[in-house]
């Protein structure tokens, strides 16, 4: 069986369809990731350095604000595992200027941040980004954007 693609859950209040999802190159990396560190994260920033990728820490070890969005979550355990919640944050103002694409995490050879976990294994991810066809069901600027929404529903896993 092969690694499906996973599609985040849809995390901002008022929003009906995800943003973000990963590619099956992301997700086989992330649960390698998961099983050497444990539960993870996902930030992109938008600063100097590496902001246009996205960064992954171990959950907890960058710490949000009301400066942040969560985009989504993803579900990493295969099916009939426990669950692998893996939030993706970008900063608010990243999100000004991103709010209007979908975003998919993909992974390529070469060295991004030694920051970001997957440093050591040669790789880094990547964004791949498209314009959403439609604004209609998403919020509106970030002013009225909560940045976790609790309770979100369960991702959707697309083959």
């Amino acid at each position: 069986m092969s690694t499906p693609t996973i599609t985040a859950s849809v995390t901002i209040t008022g929003e009906t369809i995800p943003r973000v999802e990963l590619t099956p190159v992301a997700v086989d990396l992330l649960r390698s990731l998961w099983e050497e560190h444990g539960p993870l994260m996902f930030h992109q920033s938008g600063g100097c350095c590496d902001g246009s990728s996205p960064m992954l820490f171990m959950a907890g070890e960058f710490i949000t604000s009301d400066q942040d969005v969560r985009l989504g979550q993803f579900d990493l355990a295969p099916p009939g595992e426990p669950g692998q919640p893996l939030d993706f944050w970008m900063s608010a103002e990243q999100f000004n200027y991103w709010s209007h694409t979908f975003i998919t995490v993909d992974v390529v050879p070469g060295r991004g941040s030694g920051f970001s976990a997957e440093a050591p294994r040669g790789v880094r991810f990547l964004i791949r980004s498209e314009l959403m066809t439609t604004m209609t069901p998403f919020a509106g600027p970030t002013d009225t954007v909560e940045a976790d929404a609790a309770d979100s529903p369960a991702p959707v896993v697309a083959s």
